[in-house]
């Protein structure tokens, strides 16, 4: 069998929420052993909605394949905890709020000078740097603040909305992930280790992509005049649908028969699918099909598209809801046009490619019961990712953690003592 990508590297994990656990769970998922430290009342998300004590959901869904340490940060005690864990340790992850890194000695700069071979990696709000560095920032405000919010274009009560998945935590998980697997890759040719730094904002951005490009020769001029009505929009208390409109439809100027016809989705006789013809060739098959004709189709005629485009998307629509979305969906697949009929999560968990694929796994909880979970995302020839168990009951590998870096027996009891840390499970308040 093929040894795991991760085996024998040792991480600390010093996260809460999203994207440095979940991090931490794919390199898990990989082979690595990782200790996660929690504050002593535990990470925030072991508090919703619990199903069993001090166990939710949310906690599991990210913090497969880990072991737990309990352990107030700022105490004098945590001290030489937090030093052995990092001599004990190949890469130490974290997403600490600004400012409190430096505090308990974590920033990069002593890490890099006392622990050489260290790879760090570090979350952020909005980058290390700027005037918004020191910020506070979670998922919904960096979705807002990076424009992602308003380019997915979610509205509730005519406000912009986030969707429930929190993509920016997870985008940046994964971006996380890739550099401690580069930094590590860097470090078995070089000896040496290193820092690596994402943030919230720049993995929002990375999302919206195609969206934050520029031609500095043909945008530019556009988006000028777009920000100059915006502001003057928001100065006379314009509502930010009809905003949404305004930059929406500049910003997609060149991209409207997309939008309009090919890149959308469809109500049909009974549900919604989705379709994307991403191609000239795609785009002549999905009009086969529907039994339309696109005279502009080769045409690079700006002033047709809006009428024009708006007439053969009303057209588009009524025969699609002539057809059943089983039907569309068969007919276009044989034609080799990309679709899908719109499904809701709870649909997934018994979908037949899903299973054909793994990408689920049983998941056998000692105190919460059985779940069906996520497998590892990545797939890699062998046994190169596979799933990987809950986290013992909280508390509970405190002592044999402890005694693993070195502490005696007395030492560990000054430690719970002096509330450092805790060995049992911590019961609801």
């Amino acid at each position: 069998m093929e040894a795991q990508p991760f085996a024998g590297i040792r991480v600390v994990e010093f996260g809460q929420f999203v994207s440095v656990p979940f991090c931490a769970q794919l390199l898990a998922e990989g082979g690595a052993e990782v200790i996660k430290i929690e504050a002593l009342a535990g990470d925030p998300t072991r508090l919703l909605r619990q199903i069993a004590p001090l166990e939710t959901r949310t906690f599991i869904s990210r913090n497969r394949g880990k072991r737990s340490l309990p352990l107030a940060l700022r105490s004098a005690g945590a001290k030489p905890v937090i030093e052995r864990l990092l001599g004990w340790a190949d890469v130490a992850l974290m997403n600490f709020r600004p400012g409190l890194a430096e505090q308990i000695g974590l920033d990069e700069k002593r890490l890099r000078n006392r622990y050489p071979r260290l790879v760090s990696g570090t979350v952020t709000a909005f980058g290390r740097r700027g005037p918004e560095a020191s910020r506070a920032g979670m998922d919904t405000v960096v979705q807002a603040r990076t424009g992602l919010m308003a380019a997915n274009g979610r509205i509730v009560d005519g406000r912009p909305a986030p969707g429930d998945p929190v993509s920016a935590d997870y985008m940046c998980a994964m971006s996380l992930a890739f550099g401690i697997s580069a930094a590590l890759l860097r470090r078995e040719r070089t000896g040496i280790g290193g820092s690596v730094d994402v943030s919230l904002m720049q993995a929002a951005m990375a999302l919206a992509n195609s969206q934050l490009m520029r031609s500095e020769n043909e945008d530019a001029p556009l988006h000028a005049e777009l920000l100059a009505r915006l502001a003057e929009q928001r100065r006379d208390g314009v509502g930010f649908v009809e905003q949404a409109e305004q930059a929406q439809g500049m910003a997609s100027l060149r991209a409207l028969p997309m939008a309009k016809v090919y890149l959308r989705t469809y109500d049909t006789a009974d549900a919604p699918i989705a379709v994307a013809c991403g191609s000239p060739s795609l785009r002549m098959k999905f009009l086969d099909a529907l039994g339309l004709e696109d005279a502009a189709l080769d045409a690079n005629d700006a002033q047709r598209e809006g009428a024009y485009y708006d007439d053969l998307k009303q057209q588009a629509e009524a025969v699609m809801r002539s057809r059943s979305a089983a039907q569309w969906t068969a007919r276009l697949n044989a034609l080799g046009v990309p679709v899908a009929q719109v499904r809701f999560p709870v649909e997934m968990f018994d979908d037949e490619q899903a299973r054909a694929n793994g990408m689920f796994h049983r998941l056998r909880h000692p105190t919460a019961g059985d779940f069906t979970v996520l497998a590892p995302p990545v797939g890699i020839d062998g046994d190169g990712f596979r799933p990987r168990e809950p986290v013992q009951p909280f508390g509970s590998q405190s002592r044999a953690i402890l005694g693993e870096l070195g502490f005696s027996e007395a030492e560990v009891d000054a430690l719970i003592a002096n509330k450092t840390t805790h060995a049992q499970i911590a019961q609801e308040g």
